[in-house]
């Protein structure tokens, strides 16, 4: 035994170096990552530590790898030391690939957070920063997989190949035809002519109708009124008629239709239309000022349809955003079918007259 250890002490004792070292590091790793959280945590209490503790667990699996592959030179043969440097330096320079990339793209990710809350806190509209955010996070990932790609000799030719720009055409030829390229196309679309922006409300449909969240590569998130998530693609958004309630002037002017029996007093049900109308408080004014001059009354109330069993009213409300208008509607509607209740107004049935004829 002792004759064994006067043979091999240079080998046991690089190998403890080795595992001092690797320890050592790992120690360093933990502290630097207790520090990161203590200080620079506090400065941006929001922050996500997942990237932090992601980058923690690659430095830690990086320094074991190489401690292991260290120890290996103790056991292989010289004749295979260039092999084993190889893949020493292969793994080190991953390694660095990897936790460079995160940090990129974990930077980027906060600077354009920190933008979009300034814009939002001065009022400006923050979609070109949310849409930009995507494609820089996305862009620094894939260049850093590129990257690391270059590393290995077997696929070295095609990392070369895509870094140097014919790869990039090739690959935009092939999935051309692809939903996913589509999406991006359409989110470059939204942010380039701006049809809406994160904030308008839309309306797609009478089922999809809410307040843009976000526009991401892939798909446009709407919060409609129910607090419910609307995702749709951008492909899809991009060919639909929509409607911006926010885009130029916010003020819009909503229909209170009520439709009264045949036998009704017609100018009655008008007059309380107008003053259920006049004298709700998110009225709007939408007359000119010569208009009011002349006299011209604040809501405008006509018969616009003869159906079967009723006549149709409709009063033109004005609203100064989508919002009121919604509120304004459900309102009026309560309170003049109280009013039509007191004054006699009969809001009709539908009515069916059946004739029996009698065999002679």
């Amino acid at each position: 035994m002792i004759e064994y250890f006067k043979t091999h002490i240079s080998d046991l004792i690089y190998g403890l170096v080795i595992i001092l070292i690797v320890a050592v590091l790992h120690l360093l790793t933990n502290l630097l990552y207790k520090w990161l959280l203590k200080r620079r945590l506090n400065k941006f209490a929001s922050l996500n530590t997942t990237p932090i503790n992601l980058i923690k667990r690659v430095v830690n699996t990086l320094w074991i790898v190489l401690g292991l592959i260290a120890l290996t030179f103790i056991f292989v043969e010289e004749e295979e030391f260039a092999a084993m440097n190889e893949h020493f330096k292969l793994v080190l320079y991953l390694g660095f690939v990897t936790i460079l990339t995160i940090v990129a793209a974990t930077s980027a990710n906060m600077w354009f957070k920190r933008s979009i809350r300034r814009k939002t806190q001065h009022g400006e509209d923050p979609t070109n920063f949310k849409f930009l955010r995507y494609v820089s996070v996305y862009s620094i990932y894939i260049t850093g997989a590129l990257f690391g790609l270059l590393a290995i000799p077997s696929l070295h030719g095609v990392a070369q190949t895509i870094l140097g720009g014919a790869g990039v055409i090739a690959l935009i030829v092939g999935v051309s035809s692809q939903e996913a390229l589509s999406n991006l196309v359409g989110g470059l679309f939204i942010i380039s002519f701006k049809p809406f922006k994160v904030g308008d409300v839309i309306e797609i449909s009478d089922t999809m109708v809410g307040t843009v969240t976000d526009i991401t590569l892939r798909h446009t998130v709407i919060r409609n009124f129910k607090n419910r998530m609307i995702v749709i693609p951008n492909s899809i958004i991009n060919k639909e008629k929509l409607v911006n309630y926010d885009l130029g002037e916010q003020k819009c002017c909503e229909y209170i239709e009520m439709s009264i029996s045949y036998d009704s007093n017609v100018d009655l049900a008008k007059a309380i239309m107008q003053e259920e109308c006049e004298k709700h408080p998110l009225i709007y004014d939408n007359r000119t000022e010569l208009e009011k001059q002349d006299g011209i009354p604040m809501i405008k109330v006509a018969l616009v349809q003869f159906d079967d069993s009723s006549v149709k009213l409709r009063a033109w409300a004005w609203a100064q955003n989508f919002g009121d208008s919604i509120a304004i509607k459900r309102d009026v509607y309560e309170s003049v079918k109280k009013r039509f209740d007191t004054e006699g107004i009969e809001i009709p049935f539908p009515y069916r007259t059946i004739v029996i004829k009698e065999k002679e």
